[in-house]
């Protein structure tokens, strides 16, 4: 039989441990989103407007500082993809996901296009809205705005319409593809407008090879249009990929015309301790931080809030 201060030593190990396994659980269940997931903070660099272009290395370098680890590109920003790869290196950043626009980009000659995403180290090009149909043109009206002739396009989009933009995005991806490149598609809110009893994101989705192309949600424009994005996320799981985390304030008023209260991440409507991990589980491994102007201090140091926010965020 064993002595009994040597069986209450035993439980009282076993107890210690138990405890230090419980609040090892604990502390993980604790711990930030993006660091329990290992997972890094991006930022969509048409957050900064025109300053990147104007000092790369000094606006890459203060984005770096803040404490993102990737940035997703709206444009070349004037460079070739071989400086803009060394001034993205030199701030110890990566970048996996960059817009490229239908017009322009995905119609023109894919084998470049590819050699200079390969170059970037891209792996995902993103589409950011819709291919426009030639019957509307390629550039405003004397005396309309580019918003306004977005607009224009987006309330006269049909069902035909969205689904030529299926097939494009379909048969542009299955090119992208052999060089290791998934073609995705990035929403504002005129695709969530009804169409009879469907909407453009539906069809975009429902006529889509999932094998060959994969969808951004921007959940702003997605709550701009009075949608749940987590339920949508949860109803298409594995389709959304890559995510635009951007907030809105609550005097946003439902819409499909391009239009938002915009914020900084975590100042406004959204719910990012429940966002965060639908969006997860629903297969989303990008996220990008995105403001829409206008902005209500310097750009850099909104998306300083953004990040720090969401750097903290336990979910």
């Amino acid at each position: 039989m064993r002595p009994i201060s040597s069986d209450l030593h035993r439980r009282g190990f076993l107890a210690a441990g138990l405890a230090a396994m419980t609040a090892t659980g604990a502390d993980a269940a604790a711990k930030p989103f993006f660091e329990q997931r290992k997972l890094p903070i991006s930022i969509q660099l048409y957050t900064l407007g025109p300053d990147v272009a104007k000092d790369l290395d000094g606006t890459l370098g203060t984005v770096s500082k803040i404490g993102y680890k990737a940035v997703e590109l709206a444009s070349f920003l004037g460079r070739t993809p071989t400086d803009l790869r060394a001034a993205i290196d030199r701030a110890g950043l990566t970048c996996r996901s960059a817009h490229i626009q239908g017009r322009g980009g995905l119609d023109g000659d894919l084998a470049k296009l590819a050699g200079d995403l390969n170059t970037l180290g891209v792996t995902n090009a993103v589409m950011p809205i819709f291919y426009i149909p030639d019957r509307f043109g390629r550039a405003p009206a004397v005396g309309e705005t580019f918003p306004g002739f977005l607009r224009r396009i987006a309330e006269g989009m049909t069902a035909d319409d969205w689904k030529m933009n299926a097939d494009f995005l379909n048969a542009k991806g299955s090119v992208l593809k052999t060089s290791g490149i998934t073609i995705g598609y990035h929403n504002h809110n005129p695709e969530f407008a009804p169409l009879g009893d469907t909407t453009g994101l539906e069809i975009l989705i429902k006529n889509t090879d999932p094998a060959i192309v994969s969808f951004e949600l921007d959940v702003g424009w997605a709550a701009a249009a009075g949608i749940d994005p987590g339920a949508l996320l949860t109803k298409h799981k594995g389709r959304f990929t890559q995510m635009h985390v951007k907030d809105l304030k609550a005097t946003t008023k439902p819409n499909y015309v391009l239009s938002m209260d915009p914020t900084e991440v975590g100042s406004g409507a959204l719910n990012w301790k429940t966002l965060l991990p639908a969006a997860y589980a629903a297969g989303v491994r990008g996220f990008h931080v995105e403001q829409e102007p206008p902005f209500a201090r310097p750009r850099i140091e909104a998306a300083k809030i953004s990040h720090d926010y969401l750097a903290g965020v336990v979910a």
